[in-house]
């Protein structure tokens, strides 16, 4: 049965199939280790944890039901669990309690399940019911949405990844590519995984762009669009990856603004242009920044907004705009908010395990994928390293001078080192020649099919992957709410995270009041009165939620445990 478990008789029902899905059934209980994660269920649930599940995933008839998997993974994910094998070294029954069970299941078990939701693919089928519902309950959210790449570095050995240049490691690795969505203020709506990187540019034309065509809510009509041309749909932001003047051409064609880092800036502006202004952020206000404004030419003719930011130490930031109806200071204020993408990435991989490998399967790739030919990449690396020798050749022999008066023996000497320079120019010259000429007849891309067959490779399994950050992004969301909550009670409001984090891992007690259909949570105190008073708002805040446990008729009701309700 495994430690812990006291449910024998339904256990053994359940195992030969005579009995059905265990549902919860809280028993008093004192000092209950990371209890605290349960004040995140009114979160979770009103994010969608469980919402849809039913409709897209199933598991055979067991003692565990669907509902307790999902909700067991997103506390794992909020007390920073970071894989399911951690779970060998916790508790077993003090998560049951969590769950209203005798505990939670073996590793070996909980493995099973994720491989079966996973097998069934429909978890992007889920992220994007729950994307659409993200995007209808809060579409001012949507109508500015930040695309950036995130490459996750592969250790294992099962498959030869393509190399990736990980910026934030300054190496080439092997890893996969995946393309992030979110909001304003960083939360996340959709990935798209890409195990051959075609680039964030064909990956925003041929996947994104038509998917948020057809999401997101209250888009002008086709004839509000061609009545005034200067009206979009939404707006996009990227970084310099995406800089290209084709691309904004074929954004505003569709009419979609996007802002974007100017990538060939040209010189400074004189300092006599820049205005100060106040830009207001998500989570705070800037009260003196510097902006200016002009219009300029790209290379493909097209006339784009540009807007530069100047620092306190007289750096400009410049920046590329085809939104041209909203003023100077909301354009600055959503390309200086980019960087809460940033700190998405970071606090995810810190906290949530976001690079964190799911099981160690492998998949297919469509064999009419290109990639870069193997033989065009060691021509560019042979090109580059003659290239750069020859280089220092040209500096070597222009920096040789005859100076002074030598003697005769001098003389011959000197000439004779710059007639063997000159001898391996030329040579050097005509090595290169003939690389740059094999370089031109060489194809840059080729399918995978043709791929040689020792320079083959399959991509890592997304499904696990894909479920687990679906289900992660549901925490991150839940969390965020919960980081408000405490936020507008906190002096310092950047702590809001780190406490919601501390209350996850207070012990509670339990206290299951069937009459009153009512399960009480009463939390433990913290470390200090501010936090204690922080806390109390924030379960005066979710017990107005009339939240019921899910799979019972049990409403949850929060309170410190010198509160009584």
């Amino acid at each position: 049965m495994g430690m812990g478990a006291t449910n024998t008789i339904e256990r053994v029902l359940a195992s030969v199939g005579a009995g059905g899905v265990q549902e919860p059934s809280f028993q008093p209980t004192t000092d209950l280790e990371n209890g605290g994660v349960l004040l995140a269920l009114p979160a979770l649930l009103a994010m969608g944890l469980l919402r849809h599940t039913r409709k897209y995933f199933s598991l055979p008839k067991g003692y565990y039901g669907i509902e307790t998997i999902f909700t067991l993974l997103a506390f794992m994910a909020l007390c920073r669990v970071k894989s399911v094998e951690s779970l060998r070294y916790s508790a077993p029954g003090e998560w049951g309690k969590l769950l209203g069970l005798d505990r939670i299941p073996e590793v070996k078990t909980l493995r099973e399940k994720l491989t079966t939701l996973a097998s069934q693919g429909k978890e992007a089928e889920w992220n994007a019911k729950l994307c659409e519902e993200w995007m209808e309950a809060s579409p001012q959210d949507a109508g500015v949405l930040y695309i950036d790449g995130h490459v996750r570095v592969y250790h294992g050995s099962q498959t030869k990844l393509p190399r990736h240049y990980v910026s934030r490691e300054k190496l080439c690795q092997r890893a996969t590519c995946d393309y992030w969505v979110n909001a304003l203020d960083g939360q996340p709506f959709f990935k798209i995984n890409k195990a051959v990187d075609p680039g964030l540019i064909e990956v925003i034309k041929t996947e994104i762009v038509p998917y948020l065509k057809e999401t997101i809510p209250n888009q002008p009509s086709e004839a509000e669009l061609t009545d005034d041309r200067y009206r979009h749909r939404f707006t996009l932001v990227f970084d310099r990856e995406g800089y290209s003047p084709d691309l904004f051409k074929d954004l505003k064609d569709q009419h979609i603004s996007c802002h974007s880092y100017h990538k060939f800036p040209g010189p400074d502006w004189p300092a006599l242009e820049f205005t100060e202004h106040s830009v207001k952020l998500p989570q705070r206000a800037l009260p003196s920044i510097m902006l200016a404004e002009r219009g300029t030419r790209l290379s493909n003719n097209m006339w784009v907004r540009e807007c530069r930011r100047l620092t306190d130490k007289g750096h400009q930031t410049s920046i590329l705009s085809t939104d041209y109806r909203s003023s100077l200071v909301p354009i600055a204020a959503e390309m200086l908010c980019r960087w809460s993408q940033e700190n998405f990435f970071k606090y995810m991989r810190e906290h949530f395990s976001l690079d964190m490998l799911i099981d160690h399967q492998t998949a297919p790739i469509d064999e009419t994928t290109k990639v870069v030919n193997p033989a065009y990449r060691d021509l560019e690396g042979k090109v580059k390293s003659r290239a750069t020798s020859l280089s220092r050749l040209l500096a070597t022999f222009g920096a040789l001078n005859l100076t002074g008066t030598l003697e005769e023996d001098k003389v011959e000497e000197f000439e004779q080192t710059k007639a063997k320079l000159h001898d391996e120019i030329s040579l050097g010259q005509a090595d290169l020649a003939e690389l740059k000429s094999q370089r031109k007849k060489t194809k840059k891309h080729i399918t995978l099919a043709e791929l040689p067959e020792d320079k083959r490779f399959r991509q890592l399994s997304t499904h696990s992957k894909h479920l687990i950050d679906t289900i992660k992004m549901i925490a991150y969301r839940a969390e965020t709410s919960l980081a408000s909550i405490v936020r507008e009670k906190m002096v310092r409001a950047d702590d809001a995270r780190a406490l919601v984090r501390s209350v996850y891992a207070q012990t509670v007690d339990l206290v299951p009041m069937p009459d009153k259909k009512e399960l009480h949570v009463r939390v433990h105190h913290a470390a200090n009165h501010m936090s204690d008073d922080v806390v109390r708002a924030m379960c005066s805040e979710l017990n107005e939620t009339k939240t019921l446990y899910p799979g019972t008729e049990m409403r949850l009701v929060y309170s410190l445990v010198s509160d009584r309700l």
